[in-house]
This record gives C-alpha cells, sequence and structure tokens, in this order.
C-alpha cells in the first residue's frame, strides 16, 4: 500500500536499548541511512510558496537594507525641539519672526497635550493597566488550557500505543512460544529419525553379514 509505514520496533515491551553500545550503533544506523537517502519527491508541494516578507512594512524594509549595507543607524533629530531665532540675515524679516513663533506655538502645544496624557495616565493609566493585566490572566488560562489538553492527547496516545504494543508483545511472545516448541519438536523428530537410520544400518549390516556367514 503506497504511503504505508512498517514500524518494527516496540520500545514498551522491546528489552535491551540499555545495554552498552545500543544506543550508539542505533545512533549510527540513522546516520549512515542519512547519507545514503535521497529523497525522491518534494513532500512540501501540497504547501504554498513561504512568503516570507508577507509582514514586512516599508519602514522595515528600509532598516533590513541599511543593516545588509552596514550603514549607521541615523541619530534622533531634536531640531523639531529647538526655537532658534531667524537668520542673521533675516532679523529684520517679519514672515522669519512668524515663522519662529509659529514654531514655538506649535511646541507649547505639543507640551501641554504630553501634560494632558500625563493627567489622564494619572487618573486612568491604573484601571488601564488592570484591565491589560486581566487580559494578560485570561490569555495565560487559556494558553494553559491549551497546553494541559494537548498534554491529556498526548497520555492518551501514548496509553493507546502502550496498550496495543503490549497486546501485541503478548501474541509475539506466543508465537515465539509455539516456535520454539516446533523447533525442538522437529529436532525430536531429526534425532528420531537419526536414530531410526542408524539401527536401520545397523540391523542391514547384521542381515548382511548373517547371509554372509551361511
Amino acid at each position: 500500500m503506497a504511503g504505508e509505514v512498517i514500524v518494527d520496533a516496540l520500545p514498551y515491551i522491546d528489552q535491551g536499548y540499555d545495554e552498552p553500545g545500543i544506543r550508539e550503533a542505533a545512533i549510527s544506523m540513522v546516520e549512515d541511512e542519512k547519507r545514503r537517502y535521497r529523497p525522491s519527491k518534494n513532500y512540501l508541494e501540497h504547501l504554498p510558496p513561504l512568503n516570507i516578507s508577507a509582514f514586512e512594512t516599508e519602514m522595515m524594509r528600509t532598516e533590513f537594507d541599511r543593516l545588509q549595507q552596514r550603514l549607521p543607524m541615523e541619530t534622533m533629530s531634536m531640531k523639531r525641539y529647538e526655537l532658534p531665532p531667524p537668520p542673521a540675515g533675516k532679523l529684520t524679516d517679519m514672515s522669519a519672526w512668524n515663522e519662529c513663533l509659529e514654531n514655538s506655538m506649535a511646541q507649547l502645544e505639543h507640551q501641554a497635550t504630553r501634560i494632558t496624557n500625563l493627567e489622564l495616565m494619572m487618573d486612568y493609566g491604573t484601571e488601564a493597566w488592570k484591565s491589560y493585566l486581566e487580559v494578560l490572566v485570561k490569555c495565560v488560562a487559556a494558553a494553559q488550557t491549551q497546553v494541559t489538553k494537548l498534554k491529556k492527547q498526548i497520555q492518551e496516545v501514548n496509553f493507546q500505543r502502550k496498550n496495543v504494543q503490549m497486546q501485541v508483545g503478548e501474541k509475539l511472545r506466543d508465537l515465539e512460544a509455539n516456535w520454539v516448541g516446533l523447533v525442538s519438536k522437529n529436532y525430536e523428530i531429526e534425532l528420531a529419525c537419526a536414530h531410526l537410520e542408524k539401527q536401520i544400518r545397523a540391523y542391514e549390516l547384521a542381515k548382511t553379514e548373517k547371509m554372509d556367514s551361511d
């Protein structure tokens, strides 16, 4: 049958695995098989092609390119936090001063927003963190439940394997005892046949000697 796997090992009933040299011999056989084995087909052909860039963003691709080219990381720009005056040549330019004023107002608004966020965090951050921790606890509980379920399934599979192997082992022992009995019986028959052949030859020899004497 195509795809049939023949298992010739029964670890729950086989003996001798702990004897010296057995493990080394098994590893040697595995390594020898790995050297000689040549796959005859692509065992992953039923799977879609691997898309290693499915979750890459433009920022990630840019960073990967920088790492590949071994370029240094750009330092954090602090320019937006500065309040520079107009250039020396534009100290009398009203539009330049307006730009500086707009920049200072934007930064003041940014600082005000940060203060508001800090106040909100002081008021609601604790409860938000508690809610987040509750979600994490539920995730951990769900994962532990899944792990327990998987462990139970593994235990059931191992129990089924052991039960089947113990039944097969009992049958193998019966067959082996039957085989030993048949071999012993055949040996006894061969001995009896050899004994009879010896008696026949002795009888024929005695008969021949008697005929010669007559």
